[in-house]
């Protein structure tokens, strides 16, 4: 979604992928320490470098950078779940004043207000604080006659009769009791891999799709493809 919406505003994408452990200096800024060494070495040398905490030694994240950026900007979130509590304490004032504080800069604040995209895929639950700062938009998946339509514009070389067969198997196993349903990105690699490999079925090809051992025992077990 965030791709589609700086493509159809011609804004800059900026992506930011949370991680355990994430924090700010992943995040919004860095010090260039191999710079500031030089620095030190050449101001014993007698050679002014000046102030080693001034933008010129300055690392910026993709946070900074999509607050500092001239033109309009996507700023990507993506899956801020996995993050923890303290790094989506300090997204707080990023998101609510569009601004961000350094302590040996002083508050550095939007040029331009980015939009931005959250993701989470819901390992943990978010706090309210975040929670109130975002509209919430739950993005389920497609029917199969969408899905059909998403497979022919990103895979355009697959065949018609491909395309629905799949389709048509990955909703038969999003109705089954998985562990970890398809989602179209799935969808999209399993129509592309029949396509490369005309010789092999759904069922050679389920690893595709299913990517847990116990899914693939129970769809094969109960026959849930039979027949597509």
């Amino acid at each position: 979604m965030a791709k589609a919406l700086a493509a159809a505003t011609g804004a800059r994408l900026i992506r930011l992928q949370c991680h355990e452990g994430i924090d700010v200096h992943h995040a919004l800024y860095d010090w260039d320490y191999a710079r500031q060494l030089l620095a030190l070495r050449a101001a014993e040398a007698g050679i002014d470098e000046g102030e080693l905490f001034s933008r010129r030694f300055l690392l910026r994240r993709p946070l900074l950078e999509a607050l500092e950026h001239d033109g309009p900007v996507v700023l990507l979130i993506d899956e801020i779940d996995r993050a923890d509590d303290e790094f989506e304490a300090f997204l707080l004032e990023l998101l609510s004043d569009f601004q961000v504080t350094i302590p040996e800069l002083g508050t550095v604040r939007a040029r331009r207000r980015p939009l931005v995209v959250l993701t989470s895929n819901r390992t943990r639950e978010l706090h309210d604080a975040l929670k109130r700062r975002c509209l919430y938009h739950w993005i389920d998946y497609p029917t199969p006659e969408r899905e059909a339509e998403i497979l022919r514009v990103r895979a355009p070389e697959v065949e018609e009769a491909v395309a629905a067969r799949v389709c048509e198997a990955v909703a038969r196993l999003r109705g089954a009791e998985l562990y970890k349903l398809p989602g179209v990105g799935e969808t999209i690699a399993w129509a592309r891999a029949l396509a490369a490999l005309p010789g092999e079925s759904l069922e050679d090809t389920l690893g595709v799709a299913l990517k847990v051992r116990e899914d693939l025992d129970r769809v094969r077990a109960e026959g849930v493809l039979d027949g597509v």
